[in-house]
């Protein structure tokens, strides 16, 4: 596919995979979420750009995709750190010292809940239920978990991401 007007375009690989999506959805719009992951995966966040090409290249009002992006927190909506860590705040990792987790990632990256560290390293975010209730209190490393944490644990995890 060539350049889109909006600037943005897919790597070569990614639209071999953006063309294999087509042919597993009836509808364009079933394919939306799919595709957007595609985009994020490449660029690392939902720019204004990606809306509008996939809105452009799937034939979809601008509103709907901007409005699927927004519902989704997997979706970034902004650039994000180089690690995204998700602290699990669901019931049972709250009783188990999930927050003191949260505010200890917070004091030791000197960021709060949504942001990003001032290197680009860290993005530290708050999850609903990592489904681990029972080796709470947990976090997910990018695609990672770690599990039954201390705050040595989170420690050792941070002086890893931020080295």
């Amino acid at each position: 596919m060539p350049h889109h007007p909006s600037g943005f375009a897919l790597s070569a690989d990614r639209e071999r995979a953006f063309r294999e999506i087509l042919t597993r959805y009836p509808t364009k719009m079933g394919a939306c979420i799919p595709v957007l992951h595609l985009c994020q995966e490449q660029e690392g966040w939902i720019s204004p750009e990606i809306i509008e090409y996939v809105s452009h290249t799937l034939d979809l009002p601008l509103s709907h995709v901007q409005g699927v992006v927004t519902f989704y927190t997997l979706f970034n909506q902004k650039p994000v750190g180089k690690h995204q860590v998700w602290v699990c705040r669901t019931l049972p990792c709250a009783l188990r010292g999930a927050g003191t987790v949260l505010q200890h990632c917070e004091k030791r990256l000197g960021i709060h809940a949504g942001e990003t560290t001032e290197d680009g390293k860290v993005t530290l975010r708050t999850a609903e239920c990592l489904a681990s209730c029972g080796t709470a209190p947990m976090m997910q490393v990018d695609k990672e978990y770690f599990e039954n944490l201390t705050l040595e644990k989170v420690d050792e995890i941070l002086d890893r991401l931020t080295r």
